[in-house]
C-alpha cells in the first residue's frame, strides 16, 4: 500500500510570508553561508557566554584551519568527542564546512571502544573536549591524531561541496539491537533541517533551549541546526541537574523532548509553578518515543502546544509531524514532503531525500536494511483516511506466543497509557511457574496520581478485557520508579 504524500500539508499551519521564506539549500555548506549572510549579528549560541553568528564563523573558519593543518582534507573522516556546548557546535561546523564527515562519537563511550570507532569508520583524526583527554589514551597510543577543541589557528576557506557528498555519521540509538554508524549525505541533513520548520506557526527567530545530546539525531537536526536554519538563539544547558533554573532565567519559546523529560516538566510546573518553564514557552516538539496523549491535553492547560513526532537516525530524524495534536494526539502526525512512503505487511517503507546513504562497514546490515532502494524501518505503522500516521510497533520487538499468534508490545502499550495515571508501560514476555509463556506489564504510576492501587488495577484490568484474548496481559507491576533508560531518554526493554 503506497501512501500519497501531499506537498502542502503544513501549508495552513504557518503564515504565508514565513512559509515561503523555507528554502531547501543543497548542502550545509550553502545553508551556513546563508545564516552568516543573513542573522551576522543575532545571537547563535548563549553557553556561558553569548556568541553571534559572525563570531561562531569566525571561529569555525579558524578551526579549519586546525584541521587542515592536521592533513584533514575533503571526505575524511573527523571523530567528535565533545559534549553539548559551543565548542561542539564550532567543531561539527567546521568540519562540515572544510567537507570532512563528523564521526559523532558519544561521550559516555570508554577509550578502547572509541578507539575501535576510528578503525571501524576509517577516522583520520578524532577531536576531544579538554575534560575528556583521559579518553584519549588508547587513540594516542595507536598513533591516532588527536585533537583539542580548543586549539586555533589562522583561517581557511569553506569547500565546495555537493549534495550527494557524505555529510555526518550518527550512532542509531536501537534499544535492542546493536548500535550501527548511519551515514547521511548533505541532502538528507539539508532535508531534515527544513522538515523542522514545518508545521508551527512561529519558525523564525525563536529561543532554543538544547536539553538533547548533540550526538542524538533529534537534538542535532531537530534542535541545533534548524535553531541555526531559523536564525535563532540556542541555549545549551550542559547541566541537567540545573536545567530548570537555567530554563526560567533563558526563557525559550521553543523545546525539543523526548516524552520522559516532558513529563519531568510538565511535573514540575504543576508543583513549583510554571515559570520554571519560562514565560514564553509556546511549542514542545516531543519524539523518539510514544507520546502520552494526557502529555498533549495538559500542556495544552498551560497554553503550550505539544507536538509529537516521527523520525529514524535513518531519516535524518524527521518523517512525518503532528500539528493536530489536540484533535488526534495518538498520531505522529502527516508525513512530511519530499519523501515516498508505502506500507508492505504492516512494516512502513521509506524513499526520499532524508534516507541515509547506508550503514557504515555493515554490508549485511545494509542488505537486510533496503530492498529495490526502499528503506524498510522495522516500525509497524497504520494510516487513517485523513491519512495520518500511526506507530504501532517495531519488528524487532515482536513477541511471537506459542498458539503462533504475533504480539507487538508497543501497540499494547499505547493502550495502557491511554490511562491518565499511567506515564510508561512495558509489555515484556514471560513465563509462569509452570513454564507457560505469558505477558507481562509494568507501568509507571504518574506523578501526581495519588489514587489507591486498588482502582489503578481496576481501571488496568478493564483495558485488559477489551484487548484481544492473545494480547491481554497476566501480571501487572506497578512501578513508583521510571523505567532503565538510554542517554537519548528511551526505555530500555528486556532483553528476550
Amino acid at each position: 500500500m503506497e501512501i500519497k504524500v501531499k506537498e502542502n500539508h503544513f501549508v495552513e499551519y504557518t503564515d504565508k510570508e514565513t512559509f515561503s521564506k523555507i528554502v531547501n539549500y543543497p548542502t550545509l555548506v550553502d545553508m551556513w553561508k546563508n545564516c552568516v549572510k543573513e542573522y551576522s549579528s543575532a545571537i547563535a549560541i548563549q553557553d556561558g557566554e553569548e556568541y553571534t553568528y559572525e563570531r561562531l564563523d569566525k571561529d569555525v573558519a579558524e578551526f579549519r584551519g586546525v584541521l587542515a593543518n592536521a592533513g584533514i582534507k575533503k571526505g575524511d573522516k573527523v571523530g567528535v568527542v565533545i559534549p553539548s556546548s559551543y565548542n561542539f557546535a564550532k567543531v561539527f561546523l567546521a568540519i562540515e564546512t572544510l567537507g570532512a564527515v563528523g564521526v559523532l562519537i558519544p561521550v559516555q563511550l570508554d577509550e578502547k571502544t572509541i578507539f575501535g570507532c576510528t578503525q571501524k569508520f576509517g577516522i583520520k583524526a578524532v577531536v576531544f573536549a579538554d575534560e575528556l583527554e583521559a579518553k584519549m589514551s588508547v587513540v594516542k597510543a595507536m598513533n591516532v591524531p588527536a585533537i583539542k577543541a580548543t586549539e586555533t589557528a589562522v583561517a581557511v576557506e569553506m569547500a565546495e561541496v555537493g549534495e550527494e557528498d557524505p555529510c555526518v555519521i550518527l550512532f542509531t540509538g536501537g534499544t535492542t539491537g546493536r548500535s550501527k554508524g548511519a551515514l547521511l549525505s548533505h541532502k538528507a541533513v539539508m532535508a531534515g533541517v527544513v522538515n523542522g520548520c514545518y508545521g508551527t506557526k512561529d519558525v523564525f527567530g525563536q529561543r532554543y533551549f538544547l536539553i538533547l545530546p548533540l550526538t542524538h539525531v533529534f537534538g542535532l537536526i531537530r534542535s541545533f541546526l534548524t535553531g541555526l536554519y531559523t536564525g535563532s538563539v540556542i541555549y545549551i544547558c550542559r547541566d541537567l541537574k540545573n536545567m530548570f533554573k537555567e530554563m526560567a532565567v533563558f526563557s525559550p519559546t521553543i523545546l525539543v523532548m523526548v516524552p520522559a523529560l516532558a513529563e519531568m516538566a510538565l511535573n514540575l510546573s504543576k508543583q513549583i509553578g510554571q515559570h520554571i518553564l519560562g514565560r514564553n514557552l509556546r511549542t514542545i516538539i516531543c519524539g523518539a518515543s510514544m507520546v502520552p496523549p494526557f502529555l498533549v491535553r495538559e500542556y495544552n492547560k498551560l497554553g503550550v502546544s505539544l507536538l509529537p513526532g516521527y523520525g529514524l537516525t535513518e531519516s535524518a530524524n524527521l518523517v512525518s509531524g503532528n500539528p493536530e495534536a489536540l484533535k488526534k494526539p495518538e498520531a505522529v502526525g502527516f508525513p512530511y514532503p519530499n519523501q515516498e512512503l508505502k506500507i508492505v505487511d504492516g512494516e512502513l517503507w521509506l524513499k526520499g531525500d532524508n534516507i541515509m546513504t547506508c550503514y557504515v562497514g555493515d554490508e549485511e546490515e545494509n542488505k537486510n536494511a533496503f530492498e529495490d532502494g526502499w528503506f524498510k524501518t522495522g516500525d509497524l505503522v497504520r494510516i487513517d483516511e485523513e491519512g495520518f500516521l500511526y506507530i504501532v510497533g517495531r519488528i524487532k520487538e515482536v513477541i511471537v506466543l506459542s498458539s503462533g499468534e504475533n504480539v507487538s508490545p508497543a501497540e499494547i502499550e499505547d493502550k495502557f497509557c491511554m490511562l491518565d495515571f499511567i506515564s510508561d508501560a512495558m509489555v515484556y514476555e514471560d513465563f509462569d511457574d509452570a513454564g507457560n509463556q505469558t505477558l507481562t506489564l509494568e507501568v509507571v504510576r504518574r506523578v501526581g496520581f495519588n489514587i489507591p492501587e486498588s482502582e489503578m488495577r481496576a481501571e488496568i484490568n478493564n483495558v485488559n478485557s477489551k484487548l484481544l484474548s492473545y494480547q491481554r496481559v497476566s501480571k501487572v507491576i506497578i512501578r513508583d520508579s521510571d523505567f532503565e533508560r538510554t542517554p537519548a531518554m528511551k526505555k530500555i526493554r528486556k532483553k528476550k
